[in-house]
């Protein structure tokens, strides 16, 4: 049988934000492969595997993507930092979405855009046969790749935030994250994101990423809150993480065994 060169499956989760689809998001801290296998089949339209405030490396990451790559679920991984280097390897396992952090302006955003993209559109440092291009089966490759790599980009500073129409306007911006946690550290109200202030913020930011044309991502682990954070228009929302969902349902299993056990002491 002749060989056939093989090719890369559309990236859905970036053509719905275009679309201006919501998309419902999962955030993985876990660093394991069978968490990330079972969340990835969940239904989830994407998951951040998250490199900066979670112990990733390269090999844990390659796990966790080859665990993922039959689910229902988009790889989102979030950098450690926007660092061309970094964002390099993180391409070159597989990954083509991307969660840039603390992205101040649009000089910022530039930067890690052209990390994504192969010479002349960038400086992406080439490979001939990673495992992106399925070890150097999909023909055409490196001049289409950035067709199918998303690129988001976070906020999360008073800073950032007065510069949205000047990230926004930076070409392969796919997507601007507001990050509610270091936004409200920002702002003076540490480990507060719901205060009235930071919300304020949060829901300007949002309008203003909208009105420049793109899709306004964000995080929460209320289900409450998520709702309305897509009510207000925000495109792509995390729902949660998995760190939460076996911290939390592990303690409210303990406590509602404990609860039950201590009515049948005598």
């Amino acid at each position: 049988m002749a060989y056939a060169p093989a090719s890369l499956p559309p990236n859905l989760f970036k053509a719905a934000l275009g679309a201006g689809q919501p998309q419902i998001g999962l955030w993985s801290a876990l660093c394991s492969n069978i968490a990330s296998e079972i969340i990835a089949g969940a239904g989830f339209d994407w998951i951040v595997i998250d490199t900066e405030h979670a112990p990733n490396e390269i090999p844990g990451l390659l796990s966790q993507l080859q665990a993922m790559s039959n689910g229902t679920a988009e790889p989102v991984v979030r950098c450690a930092w926007n660092d061309a280097v970094l964002i390099k390897r993180i391409l070159d396992v597989g990954a083509r979405s991307l969660l840039v952090p603390f992205v101040q302006n649009g000089e910022e955003a530039r930067r890690a855009v052209a990390a994504t993209r192969y010479p002349p559109r960038g400086i992406r440092g080439v490979a001939v046969a990673p495992r992106a291009n399925r070890y150097g089966r999909v023909a055409d490759y490196h001049r289409t790749a950035h067709e199918s790599t998303c690129v988001l980009v976070q906020v999360e500073t008073r800073t950032a935030l007065g510069e949205i129409e000047a990230i926004a306007s930076v070409e392969g911006v796919d997507g601007i994250f507001i990050g509610p946690s270091d936004l409200a550290a920002d702002f003076g109200h540490l480990a507060n994101p719901r205060h009235p202030e930071v919300q304020t913020a949060i829901g300007d930011g949002c309008a203003r990423i909208r009105a420049a044309g793109k899709a306004a991502g964000i995080l929460t682990s209320d289900p409450d809150e998520a709702a309305r954070y897509l009510e207000s228009g925000f495109t792509f929302v995390a729902v949660g993480s998995d760190v939460g969902i076996l911290a939390r349902g592990a303690e409210k299993l303990a406590a509602q065994s404990k609860q039950r056990a201590s009515g049948l002491v005598k």
